[in-house]
């Protein structure tokens, strides 16, 4: 495949906040996740030391808490200070200690040197909840709020900027969900409260590519908000935990950017593009795990429905179709840099995350080394690439149907800050190597290759087990219309060092 750049004609500049994660009160995400002070890696905070290194080697840019569906019946009062009660979650049927509330929190994102990206209770909750929880974040010492965090021992504001009203409150399986009509209403006058508490805050607020509700949304609240958040896990498997094999991932990365183009279509048609823009606060390939919860017939024994989230611990299922298709669609972010400010993985650590907590230390799953690669090795000025041809694949889709599919995905970078260009090469072909033609006028400098790859599709990474890293690779000179081979099911950033 022959690729060709121009390196004056820039996408836009990526935000950072793209290769932002997630983390929710589900399973061990949070206890026995990133907080167990009973671990011998915990620090005097309770926090894995493990953990937060890896967290600080992506270089987490932001970090969406505490949910996801648990928010939608979570009161963050009860989290703060010292009389904290233990409290019985609805969303997933669990009794919560509350020992990990906003204070832990915030101090989880100072550790990793990321922002704090907090969603409020859109469920059960009031406009006024939200409101008196950023008062308690962000105000210096006025009202019982700021009061309390002070006493608390916090005696400077936390400085939350970025704040979402609501998750998934148009589903039929978040506690408190809403219509449309209702949706609106309460955004805008959440937003409205929020906003006096605190001018300088960022909103979004729930959405999906649904054209009446997002309508409803943006004339009742269009005003206030800086953002509209759309989330999706295109492997739906949290009923059945039937994962795609390969070929059936790779069919998922025809027209990965759908639900982009649509709310991008509709911003741009109310006029609203210039103003408001995208946070993908919630994606993954695959859904979680967790049967016999958001249905309707709900599981009565443990074993019906708690017990079986374990099967989200299973390392063997976390492969290079795992890392082609993240690295795919954060590449699809990039290409639309313009309108995508932000995207959080979802969840950092365990169940379907990058990061694996177990005793005995951490794992980190084939989708850790893609945030890697695309953190530290990426520009971040994104340009237009163009090729005159593109080999394509055949693969069967989950559902049965045949399709072709682009086998190469490509997005070029260059830095704002030094010479030279990076460039992202996504090889989906299972077996075969694929040769990429590089002709770039007026580039220069040594080539160098950074490579995921494993040993087949199926590789993964577990404890004493690990197949799948970066490897470096020098390729000589940069000339024009050199060719790099990339190998089978593999992703790849070229360097181009001045």
């Amino acid at each position: 495949m022959k690729v060709f750049l121009n390196p004056d004609r820039e996408i836009g500049r990526r935000s950072p906040m793209l290769y932002g994660q997630f983390i929710e009160h589900f399973h061990r995400q949070i206890y026995g996740g990133v907080y167990d002070p009973q671990s011998p890696f915990a620090d005097e905070d309770g926090f894995r030391t493990d953990v937060l290194e890896a967290m600080r080697r992506i270089k987490m840019p932001i970090l969406r808490w505490p949910g996801g569906c648990f928010v939608s019946s979570y009161h963050w009062k009860d989290a703060v200070g010292k009389e904290r009660q233990p409290f019985f979650d609805k969303a997933w049927r669990v009794e919560d200690p509350n020992s990990f509330g906003t204070d832990e929190y915030i101090k989880l994102c100072r550790k990793t040197g990321c922002e704090p990206y907090i969603c409020t209770n859109a469920g059960t909750g009031t406009a006024e909840e939200m409101s008196d929880w950023v008062e308690y974040c962000n105000l210096e010492n006025e009202g019982k709020y700021a009061k309390w965090r002070i006493e608390n021992g916090y005696e400077q504001p936390h400085k939350v900027k970025y704040w979402s009203i609501g998750n998934e409150n148009y589903g039929f399986w978040e506690i408190g969900a809403k219509t449309a009509s209702e949706w609106g209403r309460l955004v805008k006058e959440a937003a409205k409260m929020i906003k006096h508490v605190d001018p300088t805050t960022e909103l979004t607020a729930a959405a999906l590519t649904d054209i009446h509700w997002n309508i409803e949304l943006l004339e009742n609240c269009g005003e206030f908000l800086d953002w509209i958040s759309i989330h999706e896990y295109w492997d739906g498997i949290h009923q059945t935990n039937d994962y795609a094999n390969y070929e059936q991932v790779m069919a998922y990365t025809d027209r990965l950017g759908d639900s982009i183009d649509e709310v991008r279509g509709l911003l741009t048609a109310m006029k609203l593009d210039k103003k408001i823009k995208i946070a993908f606060d919630e994606w993954n390939l695959r859904g979680w795990y967790h049967p016999n919860v958001h249905t309707i017939k709900q599981g009565i024994t443990r074993e019906e429905y708690l017990y079986p989230r374990d099967k989200n611990d299973d390392n063997t299922k976390y492969t290079m179709a795992d890392a082609v298709f993240t690295a795919c669609f954060l590449n699809e972010l990039n290409r639309n840099c313009d309108i995508v400010g932000m995207a959080n993985f979802a969840p950092v650590v365990n169940t379907r995350g990058c990061i694996y907590t177990c005793p005995e230390g951490i794992v980190l799953r084939s989708t850790y080394h893609v945030f890697d690669l695309y953190v530290n090795y990426l520009g971040d000025i994104v340009l237009d690439t163009w090729s005159k041809e593109t080999p394509s694949m055949k693969v069967k889709a989950k559902d049965g149907r045949e399709l072709s599919v682009d086998a190469l995905d490509i997005v070029a970078t260059k830095w704002s800050d030094r010479p030279g260009l990076a460039i992202a090469a996504v090889n989906k072909e299972p077996e075969e190597a694929l040769t990429l033609s590089l002709n770039f006028h007026s580039a220069k400098g040594n080539v160098k290759l950074f490579t995921i790859s494993g040993n087949s599709t199926e590789s993964y990474n577990d404890m004493g087990h690990e197949e799948v890293r970066i490897e470096e690779s020098e390729a000589g000179a940069f000339r024009m219309g050199m060719e790099i081979a990339l190998k089978a099911h593999s992703v790849n950033v070229i360097w181009i060092e001045e």
